[in-house]
């Protein structure tokens, strides 16, 4: 079994819509057995709660749950998870910053895509409800590609 963590700064909305995004693909590509997926967040501010409501309700159109609960990453994650997958290059930089040399391997989300050039999947927390479709669409790239790869 692979075991992804996808991480970004607060666990509200990137990270846990990537795992969300990530969870449909394998289900609908019948591999739910050969995957662990979770999210967390490289801050604890909102942990315990669910995913920001405009994420839940942009992603909930689009056919994705979002049923997480926030929580921030903690240093086991580094040798339970195979993959940890960061959502910007501050993810990346707080991320590596705590990696006390496991074996997990550390890549950012956009490093998946085909489609979108991007190298961030930008935090749509401050702007409208384009943006949540922005990081819908570009995680969906990213998270097939992850799926074809693994």
């Amino acid at each position: 079994m692979k075991s992804i963590l996808f991480v970004c700064m607060g666990n509200i909305c990137r990270s846990p819509t990537a795992e969300g995004v990530f969870r449909k693909f394998v289900a609908d590509a019948g591999r739910e057995s050969e995957f662990e997926i979770d999210s967390a967040g490289t801050i604890g501010y909102h942990a315990g709660h669910m995913a920001d409501n405009r994420m839940r309700s942009v992603a909930q159109g689009r056919g994705y749950r979002l049923d997480s609960i926030a929580r921030q990453i903690k240093l086991t994650d580094f040798d339970h998870f195979d993959l940890i997958v960061t959502m910007d290059d501050a993810n990346f930089h707080d991320v590596s910053a705590m990696n006390p040399g496991s074996g997990a391997e550390l890549v950012r989300m956009c490093d998946y895509c085909e489609e979108f050039d991007e190298t961030e999947v930008p935090d749509p927390y401050y702007g409208g409800e384009a943006g949540f479709h922005k990081v819908i669409d570009i995680l969906e790239d990213a998270c097939a590609n992850l799926l074809r790869q693994s």
